[in-house]
C-alpha cells in the first residue's frame, strides 16, 4: 500500500514516466526490508515493546535504503530509479509501517489471533503486578494463561481473574501438554538456590523462560544482558549522560516548536477569540514551575477558569467536603467550578497547553518529559524528586497517555521516574505519537 502511493505520487509529480527497472527494484527493495524485519524478530515480534519496536522499524528501513542505493551503484541503473518514487516510499515506510502495525495487531487481537499463552510462576505482588501489564500491553503479545505458586495460592483461585492451577510440578504437566512454551518467574525475592533449581526444572519443558530480577528502581529499557567470560552481567546505559543524543532531543523541539507553530497558527487565532467571547479576562495565564535542575520558569497556558478562581475554589471546597478530600488527594476536581465553558474544551482536548511551545523554544520544557509541578508538590515525589531533576518537563509525557487524570498521585510519580531512568529518542517518539490517539479520544482528560 505504501509503495502504490509511492508510485501515484511519482507519477503525478515527477517528470517523465517511470523507467521500466522501477517495478523490479521496488520489488527487491519489499523482499529486503520484510527480510531484515524478519531477522530482527518483528515477525511476530511477540515480547517487544513499542519503543524496541519502533528502534528496529526505523534501522530496517534505514538499511533497506541503504542497500537498495549500493545495488544501484553496484549495477550502474541509479539515472534509471526515480528519486522521487524512492524517496516517498520509504519516507512512507518510516512514517506509516509502524502505525499499520499498530492497527493489524489490533485486529488480530480483536479475532483471536494475535499473542501467545503464557504461564507465570509467582502469585505475589509482583506476579499480580505483572499480570496486570500483560494485560493492559496488549500489544507484546503475552498472554497469561494460568498462574503457579508452591506456597501462595490467591484469593478465590485467581490473580487478576488468571486462573490459579497449582504448583511448579503442575506446570510443567501443563507444558508437556504444550498449552504454552513461555514461562515467566515472577519471584525476585526467592533465593537464589531455589530459583535456580526452579529455572532448571522449567528448562526441560518451556522454550522460554523469562525471569524477573530484583532490580527495583533501576532502569529497564536500555538494560542489555552481557556475558562476561561466562558471568552473566546486565549493562544498563544512562542516555541522559550522552550529549549527543540530547542535542538531537533539542533539535526535535526545536523542528517540532517551529513546524507545530505554523500549522497550528489559525487555531491558536480561534481559541483566542473563543476564550474572549466566553469570559472577561486575559487569553494567556502563567503559573510558576520546577524545571531542570530545580530552576523556576513561567509556565505559559491558554486561561480555562474564571479571573475570580480562588475565590470560587474556596467556597467550593468549604460546601462540600467530599471535594475537599478530592482536591486534597490529586490538586485535581472532576468538576471543577473554576473552568469556564470554553476552559472545559480547551482541556478535554489538551489545547489549553499549546502556548507552552514558547517555554519549549526558550528551552525552559521539552516536547516530551514529566509533568511540570509545583513547589508544593515537591514533598509527594519524595526521593524520585532529584530524578525530576535532571530533565527538562514536557508538554506531554508518559501521565498523559498513560490515562492522564484517571490515575493517582503516586501512579504519576512512578511515571515521571520510568521516563527519567529509561529515557530516550525513541521513547520520546512513542509518547507523541500516543499523545494524538489520547488528544483525539480525550482519554482521561477533565
Amino acid at each position: 500500500m505504501v509503495w502504490g502511493a509511492a508510485f501515484i505520487v511519482a507519477s503525478v509529480w515527477g517528470r517523465g514516466e517511470l523507467s521500466g527497472i522501477s517495478v523490479p527494484a521496488v520489488a527487491a527493495t519489499v523482499g529486503v526490508w520484510v527480510g531484515l524485519r524478519a531477522l530482527l524478530g518483528l515477525y511476530p515480534g511477540y515480547g517487544l515493546d513499542n519503543v524496541e519496536e519502533l528502534r528496529r522499524q526505523t534501522y530496517t528501513v534505514a538499511a533497506s535504503l541503504a542497500i537498495t542505493s549500493i545495488f544501484a551503484l553496484a549495477f550502474q541503473v541509479g539515472v534509471l530509479l526515480s528519486r522521487l518514487l524512492l524517496g516517498s516510499g520509504f519516507v512512507g515506510l518510516l512514517l506509516l509501517a509502524p502505525l499499520l502495525r499498530h492497527f493489524v495487531k489490533w485486529w488480530m487481537m480483536r479475532g483471536g489471533l494475535w499473542g501467545k499463552p503464557v504461564m507465570v510462576i509467582g502469585a505475589g505482588d509482583i506476579g499480580a503486578r505483572l499480570v496486570r501489564a500483560l494485560q493492559r500491553e496488549w500489544s507484546l503479545g503475552l498472554k497469561p494463561i494460568a498462574v503457579f505458586d508452591n506456597r501462595l495460592a490467591p484469593a478465590r483461585g485467581s490473580l487478576e481473574g488468571v486462573p490459579y492451577r497449582g504448583t511448579l510440578t503442575d506446570a510443567m504437566s501443563l507444558a508437556r501438554k504444550r498449552e504454552a512454551d513461555t514461562v515467566v518467574f515472577a519471584m525476585p525475592h526467592a533465593r537464589r538456590e531455589h530459583l535456580m533449581r526452579f529455572i532448571n526444572r522449567a528448562s526441560k519443558s518451556f522454550r522460554y523462560v523469562i525471569v524477573i530480577p530484583n532490580m527495583a528502581g533501576i532502569t529497564t529499557s536500555a538494560a542489555v544482558a552481557r556475558d562476561l567470560a561466562g558471568i552473566l552481567g546486565v549493562e544498563i546505559k544512562h542516555n541522559l549522560l550522552n550529549p549527543w543524543i540530547r542535542r538531537i532531543k533539542r533539535a526535535l523541539d526545536l523542528l517540532g516548536v517551529v513546524a507545530g507553530g505554523l500549522l497550528i497558527s489559525p487555531l491558536v487565532l480561534a481559541i483566542v477569540g473563543l476564550i474572549k467571547l466566553d469570559s472577561s479576562g486575559p487569553v494567556f495565564y502563567t503559573q510558576h514551575r520546577l524545571g531542570k535542575g530545580g530552576n523556576h520558569f513561567r509556565c505559559w497556558k491558554f486561561r480555562t477558569m474564571h479571573v475570580d478562581a480562588d475565590w470560587l475554589l474556596t467556597q467550593h471546597l468549604q460546601d462540600n467536603s467530599e471535594l475537599r478530600w478530592e482536591w486534597e488527594q490529586d490538586h485535581k476536581l472532576r468538576s471543577d467550578p473554576r473552568v469556564t465553558r470554553a476552559g472545559r474544551f480547551l482541556r478535554a482536548t489538551s489545547l489549553d497547553e499549546l502556548p507552552q511551545l514558547w517555554n519549549v523554544f526558550r528551552g525552559e520544557m521539552s516536547l516530551v518529559g514529566p509533568r511540570p509541578i509545583v513547589d508544593g508538590e515537591i514533598p509527594k515525589y519524595g526521593k524520585v524528586y532529584k530524578l525530576y531533576q535532571r530533565v527538562t518537563p514536557g508538554i506531554t509525557g508518559l501521565w498523559q497517555v498513560s490515562g492522564r487524570n484517571n490515575t493517582t498521585y503516586e501512579e504519576r510519580v512512578a511515571l515521571d521516574a520510568y521516563y527519567v531512568r529509561n529515557w530516550s529518542v525513541w521513547l520520546d517518539l512513542v509518547i507523541l505519537a500516543r499523545t494524538v490517539g489520547s488528544t483525539v479520544l480525550r482519554r482521561g482528560a477533565y
